[in-house]
């Protein structure tokens, strides 16, 4: 399959429609749907897609209407997608976790006359939240069932697929979307105050599709299967699992939750899956645990095994008799770890937040293809990514194809190229502070080494001023310190203050060893870095707020709920 550029695709539904004629009867969705998976053909998409936007353009919505899209990951997210977009509205898509309010944000700033929801229960919640609002929607549609909602017009899944309608027509419509037209409006969760709206038009998720695409065919993915559990409302999954992969011939299988995931990787064995550094710190956890519940020999094995990737890793280079070690070990002790993903895995990507070289160093070393990736909503979302065959773990990648990158005076790396966003709904303020000349401001500080690799230091915004002038990384500490097998979620404050201090989440099981943990951090650090005290504090969690969906601590949030205990270690 040739770029989307060659191709002379200029907008997302355009791809997806054409795509769906040469592979009509290809796989390209799996969900699990009455006790099994079924699947979604190309033909079948295509066919319910059409119908869909035959529906919507007879319930009024117009080219340039915003859409609210909230949903679990399902084969009717992209069928609703595309369908927006194919009839020239933007999609708004939301998280399913959103509280009301967040939704109420969203529906006013957006300014959407329409939405799609899943679930009744959602339904009510977007009801509720147009009331809130005062905004009145024209349609309520709902995945399953009718959706009760005053005032509103409401309707079944079923009777919008069942619309008459032509894809080969809807196509020839798609191909007259210009590139530069808006695709969607999607809202940072972000880690402090209210969500913005970036705008997205089609050529910023063209443009990634584009630069992924020449490195993914290197790993011959095509007709692999992809498994999907990062929310399709998160900008990287909305492009990459949404648009990217199926378009070169990969299959995307829906999972059915975190707590299915050790099974879905035994029945699906992936080629490929993304997820945040959360989850492969839980994922190292666990066969950390299963090699110490072994012990013995077994325990013994695996140490050596790790060692000798490390050491294939970083050097120095491993002599004779440790080569013939590192075979015999591959097969006794990697070539388990690898089952337990399926053994089919050629990337693990992670994306979202900074990867500790550690963390990716223990699975590299275990054969397992973990690449760090980087970018932002505002960028498409993907800016750069390590190549599979030529990772460095401390960098983030270069950029990718057709994507400039500079850092400035100041340390920001700024990029620019077709992925970059419109800018910001409604907020003109935010859009001139982040696009200035032609560059988005990506607000983290980092470096440019040999090859154009990309290492992101820190984010520009977020340093701590002590009350001493010394400037404080809190990225840095917590990451340090959630490096600790004993800390699980770490959040730091000093601003203003003599010092800094530390609220810590430890691992199951481990409050008592926690401080021996931060003692271990503080070891590494300066003097006007080290934790002076700490407090043990609830988990954080999307449920309490403090997390967002997609598992990034809000850290003014947490400070908000514990301002009394972080005041309290300030006391002492």
């Amino acid at each position: 399959m040739s770029s989307a550029k060659a191709d002379g695709w200029t907008s997302l539904p355009q791809m997806m429609l054409d795509l769906s004629r040469g592979w009509h009867g290809r796989p390209m969705l799996r969900a699990w749907q009455d006790k099994g998976w079924r699947q979604v053909t190309w033909g079948e998409f295509a066919a319910r897609t059409a119908a869909l936007a035959a529906f919507l353009r007879a319930e009024g919505v117009a080219p340039g209407d915003r859409v609210l899209l909230v949903s679990e990951n399902r084969p009717e997210f992209p069928i609703a997608d595309t369908a927006i977009m194919a009839i020239g509205g933007v999609t708004v898509p939301t998280y399913t976790t959103n509280t009301v309010a967040d939704h109420a944000h969203i529906l006013r700033d957006s300014g959407a006359t329409a939405a799609i929801v899943s679930t009744r229960k959602l339904a009510a919640a977007v009801a509720a939240a147009s009331a809130i609002a005062g905004r009145q929607l024209d349609l309520l549609l709902c995945m399953e069932g009718e959706a009760a909602g005053a005032a509103l017009v409401s309707h079944a899944w079923a009777r919008a697929e069942a619309t008459p309608s032509d894809p080969t027509s809807l196509l020839a419509e798609a191909e007259l979307i210009p590139p530069g037209r808006l695709a969607c409006i999607v809202y940072t969760s972000g880690t402090g105050g209210l969500p913005k709206g970036v705008m997205l038009p089609h050529r910023a998720m063209l443009s990634n599709r584009e630069g992924v695409a020449s490195l993914a065919r290197k790993l011959h993915l095509d007709g692999t299967p992809y498994l999907s559990f990062l929310p399709l409302s998160h900008s990287y999954e909305h492009t990459v699992g949404g648009f990217l992969l199926p378009s070169l011939g990969v299959e995307v299988v829906y999972s059915r939750g975190a707590d299915r995931l050790a099974a879905e990787f035994q029945e699906i064995r992936p080629s490929i899956i993304t997820a945040v550094p959360r989850l492969f710190e839980v994922l190292r956890g666990r066969i950390e645990a299963g090699v110490e519940k072994e012990g013995g020999y077994k325990a013994a094995l695996f140490r050596r095994a790790l060692a000798l990737g490390l050491r294939k890793l970083d050097g120095p280079p491993l002599g004779l008799l440790e080569r013939v070690q590192d075979v015999v070990l591959d097969r006794l002790v990697r070539a388990k770890v690898r089952d337990l993903f399926g053994g089919k895995l050629q990337a693990m990507v992670s994306g979202g937040a900074r990867l500790d070289p550690d963390l990716s160093g223990f699975f590299l070393a275990m054969g397992l293809p973990v690449i760090q990736g980087y970018g932002q909503t505002e960028a498409g979302p993907v800016i750069s990514v390590n190549p599979p065959w030529a990772i460095r773990r401390e960098t983030v990648g270069p950029p990718l194809p057709g994507v400039e990158a500079r850092i400035a005076d100041d340390g920001e790396l700024c990029v620019r190229g077709d992925l970059v966003m419109d800018g910001y709904w409604n907020d003109p303020e935010a859009t001139a502070r982040a696009l200035r000349d032609g560059w988005l401001h990506t607000g983290d500080v980092g470096e440019i080494g040999t090859g154009g690799y990309i290492r992101i230091t820190d984010r520009k915004r977020d340093f701590i001023k002590t009350l001493g002038g010394d400037m404080v990384s809190p990225a840095k500490l917590e990451s340090l310190l959630m490096a600790e097998p004993e800390i699980a979620q770490a959040v730091v404050a000093g601003e203003g203050r003599p010092g800094i201090v530390a609220l810590l989440v430890p691992a199951e099981g481990m409050e008592e060893k926690a401080k021996a943990a931060v003692e271990r951090v503080n070891r590494k650090l300066s003097s006007i870095e080290r934790i002076r005290h700490t407090a043990v504090v609830p988990p954080f969690s999307v449920e309490n707020g403090m997390l967002t969906p997609t598992m990034k601590v809000k850290r003014r949030v947490v400070l908000e709920q514990h301002a009394a205990v972080t005041e309290g270690l300030f006391r002492r």
